[in-house]
């Protein structure tokens, strides 16, 4: 036994799937490597797990994996240090944002080609989601966290017993999940200094036998700090090897880009759209004006909405995007026309809204199958128009115009995808 408390066959396992995610995935391998890997007790460590200190494991689940199933347990921790889920938690329950972390992360490794353990969380509609997108959806179905991808996979198991194995896991997650709520209280304390003190809680062969204490908010903050920066140090190693997939160097971008508010910066452009001018008219020879002198002229502005309907926009994303432009065009004088697009703007529009006019969804949009950009455009340039601002709600994934307009675009996004030109406002 050595003192990690990990037998060598165990040992030989996981120091080969480290070797291949480094060679193979040097972005994911460079992360795995910054966590030395401990054995846990299977008293609270089924499978594996991490405070971003270190990697705790299983060794009776490692025993059951392949090793290219355990590159893919490794990655999926390393990931969640990466991604800073732990400092990004706050007041959520811990075990539904544990699920919600699985279900942002998973989809992101099967896509990136490695190969998930058996039962792992999984649905597809979460693919390209964030841990906070998809919290509440727990909380609204909660019974609905199942283990999908099992029923995807052609290893020739039972589809019967498959369906068994996912139903008792789905009662399991909400079993736990009832279980943690009445103790959260508790462990939300240690969040701020007010649990567990530090120590370590070692057996002599080296096996981890309680979980490690949580971290104060300082040692969190400090611990994401230098994540951010073994992020950026991974992904410019794994872009110099040419090794560096299109999906990770998207994801990559995403987290390092700077994270502001996305109603202030939309407040910003609006409200700078909208300054105010001066007037430079003839003087009144009525009123006996002896010279011209600039007056300051309200200016009202022009902007065009655009929604995209393609269905990865819930309608209530929507009403809360109009809402929000709703406060500010009342405060800069905006007048509004709205219409909303998938591959063609629909019929049903367009509207248009006065200042004074409260803005709101006219109708409830039934989502389409593609996503195309460029009939809104051709539809502005066909009515003449030249809008002071055009603001296009999407998750940019469609088919953009392969000319910039020549007026002020914004693009509020959300999901990571980038848009060609304009300006992006990153929505969550």
């Amino acid at each position: 036994m050595h003192k990690s408390g990990l037998d060598e066959e165990i040992e030989t396992k996981l120091g080969a799937a480290r070797t291949k995610l480094i060679l193979d995935k040097p972005f994911l391998g460079a992360l795995v490597l910054r966590l030395p890997i401990v054995a846990a007790d299977p008293s609270w460590c089924e499978t594996t797990d991490t405070d971003m200190k270190k990697l705790y494991v299983n060794p009776e689940y490692i025993k059951q994996l392949s090793v290219e199933e355990t590159q893919f347990a490794l990655a999926h921790e390393a990931l969640h240090c990466a991604l800073s889920h732990f400092a990004r938690r706050m007041h959520r329950v811990k075990l539904r944002w544990d699920m919600a972390c699985d279900f942002a992360i998973n989809p992101i490794l099967i896509e990136d080609g490695l190969k998930p353990p058996p039962h792992i969380r999984y649905l597809r509609e979460y693919a390209g989601m964030t841990a906070e997108e998809i919290y509440p959806t727990l909380i609204d179905n909660e019974n609905d966290a199942e283990h999908e991808l099992g029923q995807n996979n052609d290893q020739g198991d039972d589809e019967q017993g498959e369906q068994s194995d996912q139903g008792e896991a789905k009662d399991t997650d909400s079993q736990k999940l009832n279980n943690q709520q009445e103790n959260d209280g508790e462990e939300a304390k240690g969040q701020t200094g007010e649990g567990k003190e530090s120590g370590d809680s070692e057996s002599g062969d080296g096996t981890q036998k309680e979980p490690p204490p949580t971290p104060n908010n300082d040692e969190i903050q400090n611990l994401s700090a230098q994540w951010q920066q073994r992020l950026a140090g991974a992904a410019q190693q794994a872009l110099q090897a040419g090794k560096l997939s299109q999906s990770m160097a998207r994801l990559v971008d995403h987290l390092l880009q700077p994270q502001l508010p996305w109603r202030m910066l939309l407040a910003r452009y609006m409200t700078a759209t909208a300054r105010e001018d001066y007037s430079y008219a003839r003087p009144s020879s009525r009123r006996g004006e002896p010279a011209i002198y600039p007056r300051l002229r309200s200016h009202m502005v022009n902007i065009v909405v655009a929604l995209d309907i393609s269905g990865s926009i819930a309608t209530k994303e929507i009403r809360e995007f109009l809402s929000e432009v709703d406060q500010i065009k009342a405060q800069v004088r905006a007048k509004i026309v709205l219409h909303a697009c998938d591959t063609e703007v629909t019929d049903e529009g367009p509207w248009e809204f006065e200042p004074w006019d409260e803005l709101k969804l006219p109708i409830k949009f039934k989502g389409g199958g593609g996503t195309r950009f460029t009939p809104v455009f051709d539809w502005v340039e066909k009515q003449e128009m030249c809008p002071d601002l055009l603001i296009y709600f999407t998750d940019a994934d469609g088919e953009f115009p392969e000319q910039a307009a020549i007026y002020p675009v914004i693009w509020l996004v959300k999901g990571k995808e980038p848009v060609p030109w304009g300006q992006r406002i990153q929505l969550n």
